[in-house]
């Protein structure tokens, strides 16, 4: 495809990806702080990711790209879904699995319980178990899913690998993506519900953390030629910790960090050795096919 003069550039493709994030992000700081939907009935801020689908399609209109050239390409969706979602599932059984022997062996562990909990960076908050909520869940993580995939690891990704190789390009959209999540410690230390130690902590272990499993996702995409295993992976990411709890003698997921640091470093892992193995089976083969 023609890259379009707008993006023709390095200076005006880095202006134009900031542009977006800042539109996108000064929506999210809306909802965050002025509608407070996530405070809601409805537990989930989906207004912003609504309005960032219309920004990322805009913004293929504007430059001339097709969605299959983001990565929404016909063909293997399904399937690809599908094993987004295994792989997702399978990296959090062992990682509840390890919670639970944890909380086992200390004679802790009481339950696993099933229903809808809105999250915090305190702790997941609300036990919610009527069918609507799970259906809000998850109509409001597939509509997330569909937002930051396409924008970051889609949009981004196509813009800056116009001008990059491909590991620069996922970097600076996964360190994007990494602020991105800064919005919830921010609000809490505003509202006065966290230290500013605390704020600063939970900031930095975010930022660091979503950029971290940003990357994996890019990777991902880099490995299957588009965004759905991503999508896969993403959606269960951020639904099953919400409706799927380890219910203690102290308290309900008390150990939520531990389950998703066990989850992210092991899935980010076997991303990145799947990753380097076709990296050098791809150079090897280009160089026998150079020396021949």
């Amino acid at each position: 495809m023609k890259r379009t003069e707008l993006l023709n550039t390095k200076t005006k493709t880095i202006l134009a990806v900031f542009a977006i994030y800042f539109l996108c992000f000064a929506f999210r700081f809306f909802e965050y702080f002025i509608i407070r939907t996530d405070q809601t009935f409805f537990g989930e801020a989906f207004i912003h990711k609504l309005i960032g689908i219309g920004i990322m399609v805009g913004a293929l209109f504007l430059f001339g790209y097709k969605f299959k050239d983001i990565g929404f390409k016909t063909g293997k969706a399904f399937l690809d879904i599908l094993k987004g979602l295994a792989f997702g599932l399978g990296i959090f059984v062992i990682a509840y699995g390890v919670e639970i022997l944890i909380l086992v062996g200390s004679g802790e562990f009481q339950s696993l319980e099933l229903y809808v909990s809105a999250y915090s960076v305190n702790g997941n908050l609300g036990k919610r178990t009527d069918f609507v909520f799970f259906l809000i869940c998850i109509i409001g993580n597939v509509i997330n899913v569909l937002m930051e995939e396409g924008v970051f690891r889609g949009l981004f990704q196509k813009m800056l690998g116009d001008h990059y190789k491909f590991v620069i390009a996922g970097i600076i959209a996964s360190a994007l993506f990494g602020v991105w999540h800064i919005m919830s410690p921010l609000r809490s230390y505003i509202d006065g519900e966290m230290s500013l130690g605390g704020f600063i902590t939970n900031t930095a272990m975010l930022i660091g953390t979503s950029a971290l499993v940003g990357f994996k996702f890019a990777l991902i995409g880099k490995l299957t030629g588009n965004l759905y295993m991503a999508m896969g992976d993403h959606f269960v990411n951020n639904t099953i910790v919400n409706i799927l709890h380890v219910v203690s003698s102290e308290e309900a997921d008390h150990l939520m960090t531990i389950r998703i640091t066990i989850a992210q470093s092991v899935s980010f892992t076997v991303v990145l050795i799947w990753y380097l193995i076709v990296y050098l089976k791809n150079k090897k083969a280009s160089q026998i096919t150079e020396e021949a």
